[in-house]
C-alpha cells in the first residue's frame, strides 16, 4: 500500500471514530441543545418568578415601628438594664434640603430616579455571597433598602432576599420616587441610636433636619453603609480613612450628576460630628459602658448592629454583680474621693479605665469605663489611644524566653541573667539608635533582669527587645492578646510601650501569662437569644497555647517580685500576686496590670482635655508631683481585688519555671567593675510628692549599690555578674507559695 493509500485509511478510520462519539455521550451536548437547555431554564426561572411575583403581596410595614426592648442580664440573672425605645422622628421630604437629599441618592443609587427599582445584578451577587455565608456584600437599590427596613427583617436569607426583590418591584408601580426617598431616608438607622434623619441629625450634629448643611448630609449618607465603623467618635484610624473617602466619594457623585457645583464642592471641608450623648436609659454608672461592650461583641460574633437594634434579645452577661459593685466602689475611694472635679480643671482631666477577666474561662467580671456614659461616652476600658508603658515590658521578657534569645554576647536570657542598666545607654546592635534615659536619670550598674522588672528599667529592656528582635516581640504581644494598630513601629523604642492599648488588651495578654501560656480572649456575653436563636461565639475565649508554659510561668515568677519588693508593692495584700507597673512619656497614662491565681486586672488612669480632644498630663492631678502605675492604679488593683476575693485567698501560683532562665550564669572573665556612688533610696512608692517624670518612662527604682561595667571597644559591655543579695529574686526553692516546678 502506497503512502497516499495509507493516509485516506487513517483519514477514514478518523471519521468513522467522529460519527461514534457524535452517535455516544457527545451527541447530548451539541451547542443546539445546550442553547436550547439554557433558554428553557431562563423560562423556567422567569415562570416561577412571576408566580412569586402573583402570590406575594406587599406586606403592613414591620414591627420595627414597635421595636422591642433588649434586656441585658447580670451573670447571676439579674436584670441590668432594658434598650430598645425607638429614637425616630419621621420628618417631611421638603423639610429636608434639596442637597442632602441628593447626598443620599449619590450615596447609595446614582440610578433612582430612573430605575425600576432594583438591581437584578446585584440582588444575584447578594443571593450568592448569602449562600456562601459572605454575609452583607450584595448591592441594592434605594428602593431594595427601604423595603428592606419598612416591610422586612435584618435577616440575611435567600428568602428574604427575594421577597425585597419582588416587593421592591411593586413598590415602585404604585408610589412616587420622592416617597421612597423619604421612607428610606426616615427608617435607616444612623448608629447612636438613631433611627431616621431627624434623630441622625441631632445625634452627630446637634441640629434639625431641616438646618443641616451639605457637607453634613453627605457624612450621614455615607454613614449608613457602616454605622458603627464609621461613627467620627469610635472610629479606628482606618474607619476615619474609610468614611472620609466615602464622603468624598458621595460628594464627587453629586457633581458628577449635576446636583453640586464643582467650585461649591471644592470649598466644602469635612464636618466631624460632635461628641455622642449617651443613650436614655444607659446613663447611670457603668450600665451604659457594659452595654456598649457586649454590644460590640456581638457584632464580633457575626449579629449585624441592625439586629441587635431590631430588639427583642436577651442577652446574658459574663459580669459578676458584686466583683462590678467591688471595681466602682474602689475606683470611688482611691481615685474619686481625692479629685475635685468641679472645682479643679487639673481634677477634671483624670480618667480611670479597668477590666477584670476570670483567667480560666476568659469571663469579664467586672469592668469600669469612666464616670458615667453622660460625661464621658466613650469607655475608657476598652479605648486604645494611650500607651500602656511599662506593662508591656513583660512581654519582651516572655518574647525573649520564647524565643530561647541571648544577649549580644551569646549569654541565655533569664531572671539571673545581668545587662548594663546605665541611664541612656545605647543600644546595640541594632540598626534604630535609642538610648533611653531611666527615670531620675539613675544608673543600675550591672542588674539582674529580675530587678530591672522589679524596679522596670528602661536600658534594659531596651537592650532586650534588641537581643530579641522588635518584629519576635511584636508577634509574642499579638499572639498573646495585644491588637495591631497604627502608632507601632518594631523599633527598640517598643519595651516602653509606645504602641496604643486598652485595658481590656492588657488584661487579655496578663490572662494569657496567667493562664500558663494559653490564649485568653476576654468574653463579656455569656449568651445572646432571640426568638430560639442563640449568637455562636467565633473564637474560643481559651484557646490553644501561644507561648511555652516555662516561659509564661517564668514571666509570672519575676513579676511576683514587682509585687513583692518592687514598684508594685502597693498591690500587695492577702493574696499572692504578679503584675506591673507603667507611666508613660510625659505621664499621660498610669498602669497597674497584675493577677492572682484566681483574677487579672489591668488598671488605668488616662489624662484627657475636659473636651475629650487631646492627652495631657497627670502631674498634680490625683496627687501632687506623678502619678505612677504604683500609686493611685496599684492602690485600686489592690482594692478591688482584696473585695473580688472577699477580703483574701490562700491560693498560690503552680509555676512551671524554667531552670536555665533563672540560674545564675557562669561568670566571663572580665576586668573588675568600678563601683558607683551608693544610693539610698527605697523599692517602697509613697504618697510623697515626686519629681516631674523625664520623657523616658519607669517606675520608681530600687537602690542597691550596683557597679559600673566595662564597656568593651565593640560590643555589648562585659563584666563579671556580682552577687545580688536580697534582690527578691523568685527561682528561689524556699521562696514560699510559689510552688516551682524545675
Amino acid at each position: 500500500m502506497g503512502r497516499a493509500e495509507a493516509r485516506q485509511a487513517r483519514q477514514r478510520g478518523a471519521r468513522r471514530a467522529n460519527r461514534a462519539e457524535r452517535t455516544g455521550i457527545r451527541r447530548f451536548f451539541t451547542w443546539r441543545k445546550l442553547l436550547g437547555t439554557f433558554l428553557g431554564f431562563c423560562l423556567l426561572v422567569m415562570g416561577a418568578f412571576f408566580i412569586i411575583y402573583l402570590l406575594v403581596p406587599v406586606p403592613s410595614a414591620n414591627a420595627q415601628a414597635e421595636m422591642q426592648s433588649n434586656v441585658y442580664k447580670y451573670s447571676d440573672g439579674k436584670v441590668l438594664t432594658r434598650t430598645g425605645k425607638i429614637n425616630r422622628e419621621i420628618v417631611p421630604l421638603e423639610k429636608i434640603p434639596k442637597g442632602v437629599q441628593y447626598t443620599f441618592v449619590a450615596a447609595e443609587n446614582k440610578t433612582f430616579f430612573k430605575d425600576s427599582g432594583i438591581d437584578f445584578k446585584g440582588t444575584t451577587r447578594g443571593v450568592l455571597n448569602t449562600l456562601r455565608g459572605k454575609g452583607k456584600q450584595g448591592g441594592s437599590t434605594i428602593t431594595q433598602q427601604y423595603v428592606k427596613n419598612y416591610y422586612l427583617s435584618q435577616e440575611q436569607t435567600v428568602t428574604r432576599k427575594l421577597k425585597e426583590l419582588v416587593i421592591s418591584l411593586k413598590v415602585d408601580q404604585k408610589k412616587d420616587k420622592h416617597e421612597i426617598l423619604a421612607g428610606y431616608i426616615n427608617t435607616s438607622y444612623y448608629g447612636r441610636n438613631a433611627y431616621g434623619i431627624q434623630a441622625a441629625a441631632q445625634a452627630y450634629y446637634g441640629v434639625d433636619a431641616s438646618k443641616l448643611t451639605v457637607a453634613q448630609g453627605a457624612y450621614l449618607a455615607a454613614l449608613l453603609q457602616a454605622p458603627n465603623q464609621y461613627d467620627w467618635a469610635i472610629a479606628s484610624d482606618t474607619g476615619k480613612k474609610l468614611v472620609t473617602q466615602r464622603w468624598n466619594y458621595v460628594l464627587n457623585n453629586m457633581v458628577e450628576e449635576g446636583w453640586l457645583e464643582s467650585s461649591v464642592r471644592q470649598g466644602l471641608k469635612f464636618p466631624v460630628p460632635k461628641p455622642p450623648k449617651a443613650a436614655p436609659g444607659l446613663e447611670v454608672g457603668q450600665t451604659g459602658y457594659l452595654v456598649d461592650a457586649a454590644e460590640a461583641e456581638m457584632e464580633r460574633m457575626g449579629i449585624s448592629e441592625e439586629e441587635i437594634k431590631a430588639g427583642g434579645w436577651t442577652i446574658t452577661l459574663n459580669i459578676d454583680r458584686k466583683r462590678q459593685q467591688a471595681l466602682e466602689r474602689a475606683v470611688a475611694k482611691q481615685l474619686e474621693a481625692k479629685l475635685d472635679r468641679k472645682g479643679d480643671k487639673a481634677d477634671a482631666t483624670v480618667q480611670a479605665g479597668a477590666t477584670s477577666v476570670d483567667p480560666k474561662t476568659g469571663n469579664v467580671l467586672a469592668l469600669y469605663g469612666g464616670v458615667g456614659a453622660t460625661e464621658h461616652w466613650l469607655s475608657n476600658a476598652t479605648r486604645r489611644d494611650y500607651q500602656p508603658a511599662s506593662t508591656f515590658k513583660p512581654v519582651v521578657l516572655a518574647s525573649a524566653l520564647e524565643n530561647g534569645s541571648e544577649t549580644q554576647d551569646g549569654r541565655p536570657i533569664g531572671l539571673q541573667t545581668r545587662y548594663d542598666g546605665t541611664s541612656k545607654r545605647p543600644v546595640e546592635g541594632s540598626d534604630v539608635a535609642f538610648a533611653p534615659e531611666n527615670e531620675d536619670d539613675k544608673d543600675y550598674g550591672p542588674v539582674s533582669v529580675q530587678r530591672a522588672t522589679n524596679s522596670s528599667v528602661n536600658s534594659v529592656f531596651a537592650q532586650m527587645i534588641v537581643d530579641v528582635g522588635p518584629p519576635e516581640v511584636k508577634k509574642t504581644a499579638l499572639d498573646l492578646g495585644m491588637t495591631d494598630g497604627d502608632g507601632w513601629p518594631e523599633q527598640p523604642a517598643m519595651s516602653l510601650g509606645t504602641m496604643g492599648a486598652s485595658t481590656w488588651d492588657m488584661a487579655a495578654v496578663y490572662a494569657s501569662l496567667d493562664a500558663h501560656g494559653k490564649k485568653i480572649t476576654p468574653t463579656i456575653v455569656k449568651s445572646a437569644e432571640r426568638e430560639g436563636r442563640e449568637a455562636e461565639r467565633k473564637v474560643d475565649p481559651v484557646g490553644g497555647q501561644v507561648i511555652s508554659r516555662e516561659a509564661a510561668d517564668t514571666v509570672t515568677a519575676a513579676m511576683t517580685g514587682v509585687v513583692r519588693s518592687g514598684s508594685g508593692v502597693n498591690a500587695a495584700g492577702e493574696y499572692q500576686a504578679a503584675g506591673k507597673t507603667g507611666t508613660s512619656e510625659n505621664n499621660r497614662s498610669a498602669w497597674f496590670v497584675g493577677y492572682t491565681p484566681e483574677i487579672v486586672t489591668a488598671v488605668g488612669l488616662f489624662g484627657e482635655q475636659s473636651d475629650g480632644t487631646g492627652q495631657v498630663t497627670l502631674t498634680n492631678t490625683v496627687n501632687e508631683g506623678r502619678a505612677n502605675g504604683g500609686g493611685v492604679p496599684a492602690k485600686i488593683w489592690k482594692a478591688y481585688t482584696t473585695g473580688a476575693l472577699g477580703g483574701g485567698s490562700d491560693a498560690r501560683f503552680d509555676l512551671d519555671v524554667d531552670e536555665s532562665a533563672t540560674a545564675e550564669p557562669t561568670p566571663t572573665p572580665t576586668p573588675t567593675p568600678t563601683p558607683s556612688p551608693t544610693e539610698s533610696e527605697t523599692d517602697k512608692p509613697d504618697d510623697s510628692p515626686t519629681p516631674t517624670p523625664t520623657e523616658s518612662e519607669t517606675e520608681p527604682p530600687t537602690g542597691d549599690p550596683t557597679p559600673t561595667p566595662t564597656k568593651s571597644p565593640s560590643g555589648p559591655p562585659s563584666f563579671t555578674p556580682p552577687p545580688d543579695p536580697g534582690d527578691g529574686d523568685p527561682g528561689d526553692p524556699d521562696e514560699p507559695g510559689l510552688n516551682l516546678r524545675p
